[in-house]
């Protein structure tokens, strides 16, 4: 065991590969294309351009680097470590009796008889992790192999590497219980079985040289459905348990994204060798932390004063008071950096003034190194940085576009009825000659993104094709969309967004104050990557005035040329555009929603002006950004409830609102959800088996629209399974409010299992519509 900690570390790094290379390697391997072989190879090449990059950019002692590659998510990593399978997974074990590589990718994307784990946001990320089914019979059996590989390929790169693991507290807190499972249970009540093998696996680590292991413990920065006292008492139960161990690595406890509050001090006592604390999102007080590690017995502080989840260069002059105050050991990131790009010098197409205010992955590690040296040495040791530092954040806030006096005069005249609509059965009534049937079928907007579409953009990008002629190919696209939709029988249609090549860089490309990036790639979950824009300024349509240029109506009206059902026209929300864009961090996202929130509100008038009358508005990421402490929550929910209904409630009783959400425990803030206001709401809830219904009160009454089928997984939904799913629906939602569509779009998907989706949708719907007319 050694107490000697790298002054200079990240907690985690990107690993789908600078250009990608992961997600196409695991999808050839999905589609059988290529082999193990290969897509391992691709992996360790990964793994090593990553510790030469890091080692290159300053991290360069013993254990700074941690080794966090995953072939798809870092909780499922955890599952296929401690092999814990639920009952209805049983058939995925391998002749061992473990998950290997293929169980492994069963239990994230399903077989064709069993849904896959569900997925849901990571804390008040974009990131998405599979959820754990714990139940009081679950078994637990060490599995190292994956662990192994890693270490192994860090060997061969020449690196000790720090293995990166899901902490035991956050693991259980985190899973969900098995189906079956007492009402009364709860898979923290398997603690006690667990620790045993995480015991085991400090023990392997340790025999294999391991000197320091990581283990992220995010959860207890979160307000739990456990007391903070008895979340303190599990603390000093499990580290305490660990750091009794004769023969184990030392350990550093990660906590990002969230305040630790009362539970700093009994991490901090519980023995561990170092705690990593977010100092980025979180305000601790300076005085008292230096205080609680300044002892001798007190745990290494390693202080994440590099942010690890925005692109914004660091105030290295800030940084270092921040350091010195703590009484800092190590300088780390706020988080891990997975969720941002790999490297701003690949964006040769960003302006120069804007370049000069960033950091992405590789810059963020050298500021790391750099503040290291200047805790160990003093600021004079990097005082050339350091001022070119404070230059660029003086340049930025003056900087024409930052500060807009005409937009933010417009803020300024907002009333309290722009934020108001009518009653419900008023819009109801305005509503009545869309002429929609009981139980009406749509989907939620986007459909398969093919590679025809694909290869039309990239000579459009090459110069091969004219603006005119992609619009041209584009159009064509958009009607076989409808006509396919119709041949389906889908009572509303979507236009399939052919035009936009992603549901937040569009509207970037469309709005001042922003810059899309090129090579801007952070993951989702999975395979599934996105590419955030930068909101930098000030915000409106991009265009003449104030108001700027329409952009969605020319499609949405070309579609609603082609059928005589409504099409609806489809915007993203504010809090989505701010939550999956890298946003400005100099004023607060109240004032930045309500800019966004402006430029949709024109945009949806111009739709309506054009006859649009259902106008989706998707919020799949309002509860992303939901603060992690109940006690901030209230605030964060006033403004991102009133950035929505500023967009959306300009229009007439007649003009139908949607909204989507996806992906996210909303049963949480489902009070919130109906105070969005919209005539229709549709939520996942697939892969929940619809749970969250439960919690819909009574007096919700309007629309929604539960996910019958779960569009992140191949499979196709049997009709028999989806009538299922509806008669749930109807004994929490009366029929004449009840929707019935897909958990989110269907861009990820190909066309052959969309149709066969589509008609196992549309046949269930008829039946239980049959049943319920024969039942009047």
């Amino acid at each position: 065991m050694t107490t000697v900690f790298p002054t200079a570390t990240i907690t985690g790094y990107p690993r789908i590969g600078a250009r990608r290379e992961l997600k196409r390697a695991v999808e050839a391997y999905w589609a059988g294309k290529s082999g193990q072989k290969e897509l391992k190879q691709t992996a360790q090449k990964i793994q090593q351009d990553a510790y030469r990059t890091l080692t290159e950019r300053g991290l360069t002692d013993d254990y700074a680097i941690p080794a966090d590659f995953s072939f798809y998510d870092q909780v499922l990593d955890t599952t296929r470590l401690f092999t814990a399978l639920p009952a209805r997974f049983e058939s995925v074990r391998d002749d061992r009796g473990l998950i290997d590589l293929d169980g492994y990718f069963a239990l994230a994307r399903g077989t064709e008889h069993l849904p896959p784990l569900e997925l849901t946001k990571w804390f008040d990320t974009n990131y998405h992790y599979l959820v754990p089914e714990i139940g009081p019979t679950t078994g637990f059996t060490l599995n190292t192999e994956a662990l192994d590989d890693l270490l192994a390929a860090a060997e061969a790169a020449g690196t000790s590497a720090r293995p990166s693991i899901t902490g035991p507290l956050t693991y259980l807190l985190l899973a969900k219980a098995e189906d079956g499972a007492p009402t009364d249970f709860a898979p923290l009540d398997r603690l006690a079985d667990l620790l045993p093998l995480y015991r085991e696996l400090l023990a392997h680590l340790a025999g294999r040289g391991v000197r320091w292991v990581q283990f992220n413990e995010p959860a207890l920065g979160a307000d739990q459905a456990v007391s903070e006292a008895e979340l303190a008492q599990l603390i000093e139960k499990t580290y305490g348990e660990f750091t009794q161990l004769s023969d184990r690595p030392s350990l550093l406890v990660t906590s990002p994204y969230g305040n630790l509050t009362g539970l700093l001090e009994p991490l901090a006592t519980s023995g561990v060798e170092a705690l990593h604390l977010d100092l980025v999102s979180i305000g601790y007080d300076a005085d008292a932390l230096a205080r609680l590690f300044g002892g001798d017995s007190a745990p290494l502080l390693v202080a994440g004063v590099v942010n690890g989840r925005n692109i914004w260069r660091n105030d290295l002059a800030a940084s270092l008071h921040t350091l010195q105050a703590v009484g800092a050991a190590s300088v780390s990131t706020s988080a891990s950096l997975q969720h941002v790009p790999y490297d701003l010098d690949l964006e040769t197409g960003l302006d120069q003034k804007l370049t000069s205010w960033l950091a992405f992955a590789h810059q963020k590690v050298s500021e790391v190194a750099l503040l290291a040296r200047g805790l160990a040495e003093g600021p004079e040791a990097i005082p050339t940085e350091v001022e070119q530092a404070k230059a660029a954040l003086a340049a930025r806030a003056q900087s024409s576009g930052v500060n807009d006096p005409c937009i933010r005069e417009r803020t300024l005249s907002i009333t309290p009825e722009n934020y108001e609509r009518p009653s419900a059965r008023v819009r109801q009534q305005a509503q009545e000659d869309l002429n929609l049937p009981l139980l009406p079928t749509t989907t939620i907007g986007s459909f398969p993104q093919t590679g025809h579409i694909r290869s039309l953009r990239a000579d459009y990008r090459k110069g091969a094709l004219t603006r005119e002629e992609l619009d041209a190919h584009l159009r064509e696209e958009i009607r076989c969309v409808i006509d396919f939709q119709e041949r389906l029988g889908l009572d509303v249609l979507v236009h399939g967004e052919a035009e936009r090549n992603d549901m937040v860089q569009y509207f970037a490309e469309n709005f001042d104050g922003f810059a899309p990036t090129e090579h801007g790639w952070v993951q989702s979950y999975g395979s599934r990557c996105t590419r955030p824009s930068i909101l930098w300024g000030d915000v409106k349509r991009s265009g003449a005035g104030t108001r700027g240029d329409a952009f969605t109506v020319p499609w949405i009206s070309f579609a609603q040329q082609q059928t005589d059902k409504p099409v609806k026209g489809m915007l993203t929300g504010p809090v989505t555009i701010l939550a999956w864009s890298f946003v400005r961090d100099d004023q607060p996202l109240a004032a930045t929603a309500t800019q966004v929130a402006l430029a949709l509100a024109d945009e949806i008038a111009d739709l309506e002006a054009a006859g649009t009358r259902i106008i989706q508005v998707d919020e799949p990421a309002l509860r992303e950004l939901l603060p992690l402490r109940v006690e901030d929550q209230a605030a964060y929910l006033d403004w991102s409830v009133g950035a929505f209904r500023l967009a959306t409630s300009q229009v007439a009783d007649s003009t139908q609102i949607h909204t989507h959400l996806c992906y996210s425990e909303f049963n949480e803030i489902f009070e919130a959800i109906d105070a969005l206001n919209a005539d229709v709401t549709s939520i996942e809830a697939a892969r929940s088996r619809l749970e969250l219904l439960a919690d819909v009160p009574e007096s919700f009454d309007r629309g929604i629209g539960p996910g019958v089928w779960d569009i992140h997984s191949p499979r196709v939904p049997q009709v028999d399974e989806i009538e299922k799913l509806l008669a749930t629906a109807l004994e929490h939602i009366p029929a004449r409010q009840l929707w019935v569509n897909p958990d989110c779009g269907l861009k990820t998907r190909a066309y052959k299992e969309t149709k066969a989706s589509i008609e196992s949708l549309v046949a269930a719907t008829e039946a239980v519509r049959a049943s319920l007319t024969v039942a009047v």
